[in-house]
């Protein structure tokens, strides 16, 4: 804005609008720091382990599969695994699992 209006009533036209102009801005101000402070507060995303160990019920219990990462036949009660761990679990005669055949993937067969 270059120049002001000469009287009083538009003077306090102009300084209306730019209160209000100032409150929206800082609104959004306001929002973006509260979305911004979620992004940094929100856990990143899962990373997908190369191999996994599907375990029985119950404490302790035994393995059951082992399984390719990212494998939707994997249950809910898995642990993530090295590759020389997942070959182990294999040659000791833990499952592979027939989905992702994590056997074939490691060169087992």
């Amino acid at each position: 804005m270059s120049e002001l209006p000469p009287d009083l009533p538009r003077l306090r036209t102009v300084e209306t609008f730019l209160r209000l102009q100032l409150a929206a801005v800082q609104r959004a101000i306001v929002r973006q720091e509260q979305q911004a402070a979620i992004h940094r507060r929100s856990p990143l995303p899962d990373v997908v382990p190369d191999w996994m160990l599907e375990r029985g019920i119950g404490q302790g219990a035994p393995p059951v599969a082992v399984h390719v990462g990212g494998c939707h036949m994997a249950g809910k009660r898995t642990e993530t695994l090295e590759r020389d761990q997942a070959v182990r679990a294999l040659t000791d005669g833990v499952e592979a699992c027939s989905h992702c055949r994590p056997d074939t993937a490691l060169g087992l067969l």
